[in-house]
């Protein structure tokens, strides 16, 4: 994106960088007042914004949305920066841009969540990269309940609750005009249509059966039994049983 990619009118390419002594020169000229200094730290950290938004693309968001909200977000760290503090500015800048982008998209998400069940997972998120940074490998769901001290089932259900929804109909995969698209790959292949209706069509076969014919039927196939076992319990010879389960399936088939 850097240096090639044109948003919301800028062109990335041409992007001023601010060295570390200029933007602590401009945030003390901004605390007096001064505007011009102000636009000039902003104009200077556009691709600080650049960087944050990287982390969120690929979920459908529009990217001149996410720049502008980043903007939002540098201009809060501008305003907010203590410059008496021996902090690089983009060790405040680049948490506030990602709150309000975070921010943005929990507000903005298709799904609508609790702003508890959000808080929450955000705060999930960012024990997740405190305990990476410090100890070089992603925490178990037991330890981020541990820091938290919260339940583990309610960690993972934050989790679940900011995760984006994918379109049945999104492309996983193409080659030569054919392609895979989510649905088949989680679609119900028991509970189809063809499935549906077949199952309507033995209903209505099996309704037009005697009572006797549907009793052997149940017994024979739903519970198992043997032909001798039906013939003792209905009271009638094993023959018969088996006469009236052959005649019974046969107008089913007949039917269907």
């Amino acid at each position: 994106m850097q240096g090639k990619v044109e948003i919301c009118g800028v062109n990335t390419s041409k992007l001023r960088v601010l060295k570390n002594e200029e933007t602590l020169a401009l945030l003390r000229r901004v605390k007096e007042g001064d505007m011009a200094a102000r636009d000039e730290l902003i104009r200077g950290n556009l691709r600080l914004v650049l960087s944050v938004i990287q982390r969120f693309m690929g979920r459908g968001e529009n990217a001149d949305d996410l720049f502008q909200v980043g903007c939002i977000g540098l201009m809060k760290a501008i305003d907010n920066f203590n410059v008496d503090l021996d902090v690089r500015f983009s060790t405040y800048g680049v948490p506030m841009i990602v709150g309000e982008i975070r921010r943005y998209l929990r507000d903005n998400s298709a799904l609508r969540v609790s702003r508890s069940m959000r808080d929450t997972a955000y705060k999930v998120l960012n024990a997740k990269e405190k305990y990476l940074a410090e100890h070089q490998r992603e925490p178990s769901l037991d330890e981020i309940a541990r820091l938290l001290d919260l339940p583990r089932e309610e960690v993972v259900f934050a989790l679940d609750a900011i995760v984006d929804p994918l379109s049945l109909y999104e492309p996983v995969y193409e080659s030569g005009g054919d392609t895979v698209y989510v649905m088949d790959q989680v679609r119900d292949k028991k509970n189809t249509d063809e499935s549906w209706l077949e199952r309507i069509a033995l209903g209505e076969a099996m309704a037009r059966l005697s009572d006797r014919e549907r009793r052997i039927l149940a017994l024979r196939f739903f519970q198992g039994k043997t032909q001798m076992e039906v013939s003792a319990e209905i009271g009638i010879s094993q023959a018969q049983v088996s006469r009236l389960e052959k005649n019974a399936i046969n107008q089913i088939r007949k039917d269907l």
